[in-house]
């Protein structure tokens, strides 16, 4: 009697286990296939579709090639730069000598930690390093300072929303720089610069140069300075006292500039037809050539850039991608396939912070496989913190949730025959 009334329920639960398996399914494999959205934070940020990602998380990257001659499992999409500028060309009283020693990775030592210091001590992620003046590259007359810098290997990156948490060095003498770059009269640059510190402000806090280099800037020396497409603006917290989020949005209408969250100025009929509009990469550098009017320096110290992540939500210019996109995504089907970027958390995204629960925690799609159809990842770069502490509480596939309630349904009968 125990079996004959206990059937219809097994059958019933089993069929509601198997919707609910093709449920998570639907749900679940679509989920940002047609890209990642920003929405609307002010009148100046409006509504925008990216079809494409590019995360990077420092506190836990372990590996860090340097060269792009590498197998593809062991990319993490970014590439370490060497080179030499001389004074001349730099335009300043000395070069810049980029250094692949420079750039150097100083991740938390478990994956799943997002507190605490680096396995090298002190501020976890990637540092990135200018050299003291006591240390400079080349005979006297043509000597360079050593510096550090990383690029995308993505190259085909056309607007977007490109975002950096890093924490400033508070040695005077530098120039750290977060910037799209297709040449150098199409370039969106956030740069801060460390002598500046405190400069101009009565509460004690510091700007940040936000440059759009142009024609314009480019016929003035590549000097945006007196252009309309320059602008210092105050920044609300002390870069060098800890981590905090840069970032600017760019469409066809606009770009507007942000710190945490927060939008810092917006530029929208200040190009004259000059606006960026062709693909390019992303940079990250840390520099000074002694320049009095820019970098100034070199420093009397060795000053380090921190970075803890870098994450570009973007449109690629490639054709093959654009035309996948349209044969999955066009007409009104992207709608229900797109995901919301987060916004910049309240608690902030530092490591280092004190009294709190994972700090430096960010949300990353590339955690999560739904989040990422279709898109380019680096393997060597997506072995996070979800991946080790089995963040995704749901099964990967229907056919999981299937067998695991029909095991369930099983047990049950067993008990109860």
């Amino acid at each position: 009697m125990k079996i004959y009334f206990l059937l219809p329920s097994i059958l019933v639960a089993g069929a509601l286990m198997t919707g609910f398996a093709r449920a998570v399914n639907e749900h679940n494999h679509p989920r940002c296939e047609c890209g990642y959205t920003i929405n609307a934070t002010s009148s100046s940020s409006p509504f925008a579709l990216f079809t494409d990602l590019l995360e990077t998380d420092f506190l836990h990257l372990y590996n860090l090639p340097d060269s792009i001659d590498v197998p593809a499992s062991e990319a993490v999409g970014w590439a370490v730069q060497a080179y030499n500028i001389s004074p001349l060309v730099a335009r300043g009283p000395f070069g810049k000598a980029a250094e692949i020693d420079n750039v150097v990775l100083n991740p938390l030592s478990r994956r799943k930690d997002w507190t605490g210091n680096g396995t090298l001590g002190g501020a976890p992620g990637l540092q990135v390093w200018v050299r003291n003046q006591q240390d400079l590259l080349g005979p006297v007359g043509d000597q360079m300072v050593r510096t550090g810098e990383i690029n995308s290997l993505r190259r085909d990156m056309r607007y977007g929303s490109f975002r950096v948490a890093m924490k400033m060095s508070d040695v005077p003498g530098t120039c750290a720089a977060f910037f799209w770059y297709r040449n150098d009269s199409q370039e969106i640059d956030m740069e801060y610069l460390s002598r500046q510190a405190n400069y101009e402000s009565a509460n004690g806090l510091s700007p940040i140069n936000l440059v759009i280099q142009s024609p314009a800037s480019a016929s003035a020396n590549y000097n945006a300075i007196n252009t309309s497409t320059y602008r210092l603006e105050t920044l609300p917290f002390q870069p060098s006292e800890g981590y905090h989020e840069y970032r600017f949005d760019w469409t066809p209408e606009r770009i507007v500039f942000f710190a945490d969250g927060k939008p810092l100025s917006e530029f929208e009929n200040a190009f004259d037809g000059d606006a960026p509009d062709a693909p390019g990469t992303m940079m990250l550098n840390h520099w000074s050539t002694g320049n009095t009017g820019w970098s100034g320096g070199p420093p009397a110290q060795d000053a380090v850039l921190t970075v803890s992540y870098v994450k570009a939500y973007f449109n690629s210019s490639n054709a093959t991608r654009e035309s996948q996109w349209n044969a999955a995504c066009g007409g009104e089907v992207w709608r229900n396939r797109t995901c919301q970027i987060p916004d910049y958390p309240t608690q902030g995204i530092d490591p280092q912070r004190m009294g709190m629960k994972d700090p430096g925690k960010s949300y990353f799609f590339m955690y999560d496989e739904y989040c990422t159809v279709n898109q380019t990842l680096y393997p060597a770069a997506t072995g996070g913190p979800s991946k080790s502490s089995g963040a995704s509480p749901l099964p990967s596939t229907p056919e999981t949730w299937t067998i695991l309630g029909w095991m369930a349904i099983f047990g049950l009968f067993l008990l109860a025959s």
